[in-house]
């Protein structure tokens, strides 16, 4: 593994179409109206409620925009690894404008960072995403992927570690020793994984029992990211009222599988300018997910 060159290497471009159908559908893959079809805060993501003129749309669908961000570890020199031993370890996402119910996306991405520890390897890749027409940039998706067994690359001491971004770009999470400001219970749907997978992940792993089988669980698993749907959907309606425009910035950590069907119990604090959340699967007693979402104005002001 040459770590130079995998640190200096350019993607090519890519385009995401998409409708506010695909929007729609995204929306009720991560539960929206699930408990209840006409749903106050919720109705606007899949109805023209109100007369508005388009449906609205949630940040996390950004998480969409580059939907062959991993299979593209394989088009750079050098990376030599089992993919079967990937993980999506975190996912950061910055919101510079509202998303757009309809839209041609330009992606740029980078690798933005890439770090040897030791039985693993941990890269970092960038995507900033704009809207063709205007050449406005709308979002940033930062996938994290650990790499098992392709640590050990580095030729001096301390190991191989480098990051584009600025330090203090992602902030520590430090959950208070307090009742949450507020928690959020839902159930999933045992087609859960079924449902999301028509947003265009159709990794067998979430779909195909004997798939599952092989990979250690007892069958299907739920995307990681409809579980960050889930918790940032239940943020926006809990703590903002309701109004997506009000995320700005989102982290979330995969710690654990969940199944389709099991119920997911967000937990929230909130910190100044940000909501810092653990999501915990109530059957197993596990938690699944944790981070944090930058809203603005101040929390302060609410």
């Amino acid at each position: 593994m040459d770590p130079e060159a995998i640190i200096s290497y350019q993607f090519p471009e890519a385009e995401f179409t998409y409708t506010e159908r695909d929007v729609a559908y995204y929306a009720l893959g991560v539960g929206a109206c699930s408990g209840d079809a006409v749903d106050k805060k919720e109705l606007k993501y899949v109805y023209h409620e109100n007369g508005q003129s388009h449906i609205k749309v949630l940040p996390t669908f950004a998480t969409l925009f580059n939907p062959g961000a991993i299979r593209n570890f394989m088009s750079i020199p050098s990376m030599e690894f089992d993919p079967r031993l990937l993980l999506h370890g975190q996912q950061y996402i910055e919101i510079y404008s509202p998303l757009p119910a309809n839209a041609c996306i330009q992606n740029k991405s980078v690798v933005a960072g890439l770090h040897d520890k030791g039985k693993a390897a941990v890269i970092e890749v960038d995507t900033t995403s704009y809207d063709r027409e205007s050449g406005k940039a709308l979002c940033l998706n930062r996938l994290t992927v650990y790499l098992r067994g392709a640590g050990g690359f580095s030729k001096s001491s301390p190991p191989y570690s480098c990051s584009k971004y600025p330090s203090d770009q992602i902030k520590p999470v430090k959950f208070p020793n307090c009742q949450p400001f507020t928690v959020s219970e839902e159930c999933t749907q045992k087609s859960q994984a079924l449902l999301y997978r028509l947003s265009g992940d159709y990794n067998p792993l979430h779909s195909d029992p004997m798939v599952a089988e092989v990979a250690g669980f007892s069958r299907p698993i739920l995307h990681g990211l409809c579980t960050l749907g889930f918790a940032v959907r239940a943020i926006i309606k809990c703590v903002c009222n309701g109004e997506p425009t009000r995320v700005k910035s989102i982290l979330g950590r995969f710690l654990l599988h969940v199944y389709p069907g099991e119920t997911l119990i967000t937990e929230m604090w909130v910190e100044d300018s940000r909501v810092l959340y653990k999501t915990k699967v109530k059957e197993r007693n596990k938690t699944v997910l944790s981070g944090y979402v930058g809203i603005h104005p101040p929390t302060a002001s609410l």
